[in-house]
């Protein structure tokens, strides 16, 4: 985030997630921390570049929200930043939190993810601030994601309690103009003592409920005429209520139409929606995933000219805005057809395809977990049978030994972040419970599907400081299990054995498959491979670990199958070589 804290910088280009962190800067927030989670990642990383901030990642969302909440709490300005479904991890703090209130002003961001470009879901978060009965504030483009953070702060400390910073995935990752102001200082005042405050036990909990019950009538009063919340007057037979980036395709369909912007969506005022509904002859909610704002409109009395009949699956676009508002648009030309499909896939020499191979040719169900290794469930790998969230796999597994008394055929599969993650709490009842079950870590030492991120294994801190590293085997025999063991999954034979005893085992076995994120791996070059087309047999079997550098390049008609390998693209990770019966694939040679 350099270019954010240039100085004599006024203007700059920066995505939403950029100008939270801005606008975080800008209010003196002194802690930041965070779980890696597209489409939020860039917020911490943004701000560990910051002075003056202490920005730090934290095990998972939860712990995270903890931890601010302990900053606020001391007087300190604090932000917490996660994708939608880490605000379930989280959503057990945040719930007492709306309860103790704060101090210095406490921030919340979940960043949803409408049509899961790199979620297991598409929730809308909006409930959560009915839940919690918190203020929510909503951008609708990078200048109002940094204005509404240091809003956010603002409102937070006035009114006692947290606040929901809601962006989606446009939001965060779209770029735009940003005045930039000064940062102001926020020092933490220190820890001061309030057990009827701080401390919920349920005859202090009942009376802060009361407080809560009086803030959230005080907010609604504000929502009436904070500047949030804004009418835009226009052809008054066309009115919209809309929030977020929605605005935006609103804006681009309807230009000319009134609408009701509303930047605070939770309290939301009735009377300033009846007004506006008053003003105009037909009346539109415009709003992505969940009839959050068409419901409570709907049970204002305030009548809408339009059925429940808002997309509510998927990420909304200006020809989605448009068919619903009944505008007719030019068609714009679609792809071209006829491309091949690109899904996304491990990089050629991941460890993670080396691992499930030799799952794959043990042929054991996978209770599979979030991260890279998860789309070892497209094909030709096809070595994923469920996914739910993160450290799910290792109670699924658990569950189904269970329930079957079966073990032999079922590994956990989890990676080293998504284990200190979630991981361990079900490790520890898989041992207390006494059951067989096979896990093994996919130890990459980063967060690689979001970008690299450091966690307690690496050793290193958000801001790549030198720490303590955490030892996942150490970790694992702390919980009881007798049985871990290490191994390189490049070395697909002594792998396999090393599942296999797992699965034979009648106790808990650990198998950590230890190979570092081959996209950081650069020290180690190692020589690409290449197919002896002599020797080669045409079996295939080299096509079946599903690497974007081997190729099928059968011409038509042949009764061979030639294969081809890239050597621009191979890592040298020999996987194809092992599994080659023909001994047909090499190391290419100095002189080719």
């Amino acid at each position: 985030m350099t270019v954010t804290i240039a100085e004599g910088a006024e203007r700059v280009l920066l995505s939403g997630d950029e100008a939270i962190a801005r606008g975080a800067f800008e209010s003196g927030v002194t802690v930041a921390t965070a779980y890696p989670g597209t489409p939020s990642t860039e917020i911490l990383e943004a701000l560990a570049a910051c002075p003056g901030v202490r920005a730090q990642w934290a095990p998972n969302e939860k712990v995270a929200l903890e931890v601010a909440l302990g900053a606020s709490l001391a007087g300190a300005r604090a932000m917490a930043s996660m994708k939608h479904v880490g605000l379930n991890v989280a959503s057990d703090p945040l719930m007492t939190a709306s309860y103790t209130g704060v101090r210095g002003g406490l921030v919340v961001v979940s960043a949803d993810d409408p049509g899961m470009f790199s979620s297991q879901n598409e929730q809308d978060n909006r409930h959560y601030a009915r839940l919690a009965k918190i203020p929510m504030l909503e951008p609708s483009d990078g200048q109002e994601a940094k204005d509404y953070a240091v809003a956010a702060f603002d409102l937070s400390e006035r009114f006692d309690t947290p606040v929901l910073l809601r962006i989606t995935t446009r939001i965060a990752h779209s770029k735009s103009l940003v005045e930039l102001s000064e940062r102001a200082d926020h020092p933490p005042e220190g820890f001061v003592r309030d057990p009827a405050k701080t401390v919920m036990v349920p005859a202090h909990a009942r009376r802060r409920h009361e407080l809560v019950e009086t803030r959230a009538l005080a907010l609604r009063d504000y929502a009436e005429t904070c500047s949030f919340n804004r009418i835009e007057k226009g052809d008054r037979r066309v009115g919209v209520v809309v929030s977020g980036v929605a605005y935006q395709y609103v804006k681009e369909v309807r230009p000319r139409a009134s609408i009701l912007k509303l930047g605070l969506t939770h309290p939301l005022s009735p009377e300033l929606i009846r007004r506006f509904a008053r003003s105009v002859d037909r009346l539109y909610v415009v709003e992505e995933l969940d009839p959050y704002l068409e419901e409570q409109i709907r049970a204002m009395g305030v009548k809408l000219s339009h059925p429940p009949s808002t997309p509510r699956t998927g990420e909304l676009s200006p020809d989605a805005v448009a068919r619903f508002l009944g505008v007719r648009r030019r068609r714009v030309r679609g792809p071209v057809q006829g491309l091949p499909p690109r899904p996304p896939a491990l990089c050629p020499g991941c460890g993670h395809r080396a691992l499930l191979t030799a799952v794959k040719r043990l042929k054991a169900f996978v209770s599979g977990d979030i991260g890279c290794y998860t789309l070892g469930v497209q094909p030709p790998l096809q070595t994923m049978d469920t996914c739910v969230c993160m450290g799910a796999s290792i109670g699924v597994a658990h569950g189904v030994e269970k329930a079957t008394g079966r073990s032999n055929n079922m590994v956990a599969v989890i990676g080293d972040s998504t284990f200190i993650h979630s991981g361990i709490t079900p490790l520890i009842d898989v041992v207390y419970n006494q059951s067989p079950t096979t896990i093994i870590i996919l130890d990459n030492e980063t967060v690689a599907m979001t970008g690299h991120q450091e966690h307690p294994g690496t050793g290193r801190t958000a801001r790549g400081e030198e720490t303590h590293p955490l030892s996942l085997e150490e970790i694992c025999r702390a919980a009881g299990v007798r049985h871990v063991s290490v191994v390189d999954p490049y070395d697909l034979k002594t792998t396999q054995d090393a599942i296999r005893s797992g699965l034979e085992r009648d106790e808990p076995t650990v198998v950590i498959a230890r190979r570092r994120c081959v996209i950081l791996d650069r020290e180690r070059p190692r020589r690409p491979l290449r197919v002896d087309a002599e020797r080669c047999i045409g079996c295939g079997l080299c096509l079946g670990v599903g690497c974007p550098a081997i190729s099928d390049v059968t011409p038509a008609g042949a009764k061979k199958k030639r294969v081809e390998i890239a050597a621009e693209l191979c890592a040298g990770c020999s996987l194809c070589a092992q599994v080659c019966p023909a001994d047909a694939i090499t190391e290419v040679a100095d002189s080719e």
